[in-house]
């Protein structure tokens, strides 16, 4: 397998979580999200037949879109994403095997970290960027503090709260990139409520 590129994270730099999304939605849903400028999907683990959804993403966006999955807890599931054609491992935690794992496969590994010493074990193990979680807690004032420790070339992804009008002071404040949930996709929204979404974030970014 040939390593995803972690750049593929940066343009632009923001992930969909698409938690509770079912398979029969799952193409139509994504094509929405792509099609507003979104490069990166996140199918959490918590959701209803995850692997089956991601499994249908990858074949409907590859070459499009980055898939992958979120809440990813432990080593079999690191593999179970992979054999579903993950291109992405996403957890709340910091779990080196996880991470480790994560990179054996080829895959990029995003771990969730809140504190200075599960943001350098998770650089140390080899995780492609670090997800700042729960960001609502974390502030922004709190990310400037740890960006003042951590390597310059780390890519830190603030996810929980996020919306288009809090985007810039998070950038100001050292974001790399956002991971968004709930204000873009939730169970039982139309894929136009979703485009909409999407397309305020994208132009956010900008």
């Amino acid at each position: 397998m040939i390593p995803v590129a972690v750049e593929s994270l940066d343009a632009p730099p923001l992930i969909a979580i698409l938690r509770g999304l079912k398979p029969d939605e799952a193409v139509e849903i994504g094509e929405a999200i792509v099609a507003a400028g979104f490069r990166c999907l996140e199918v959490p683990l918590n959701s209803p037949e995850p692997l089956e959804s991601i499994r249908r993403l990858r074949q409907a966006l590859d070459g499009r879109a980055l898939v992958g999955a979120g809440t990813v807890l432990d080593v079999a599931a690191v593999r179970q994403v992979a054999d579903a054609g993950g291109q992405l491992v996403i957890s709340p935690n910091t779990d080196v095997d996880v991470i480790r794992e994560t990179k054996r496969l080829g895959l990029l590994s995003l771990p969730g970290f809140f504190t200075p010493s599960e943001a350098f074990a998770a650089l140390h193990a080899g995780a492609d960027a670090l997800k700042l979680f729960p960001a609502e807690v974390a502030t922004p004032k709190g990310l400037k503090a740890l960006r003042a420790v951590l390597p310059g070339s780390a890519r830190v992804f603030v996810v929980g709260g996020v919306q288009p009008d809090t985007i810039e002071l998070w950038r100001l404040c050292g974001a790399s990139g956002f991971g968004i949930g709930s204000a873009i996709f939730k169970p039982g929204d139309s894929p136009t409520l979703v485009s909409r979404r999407a397309i305020e974030f994208i132009a956010a970014t900008r």
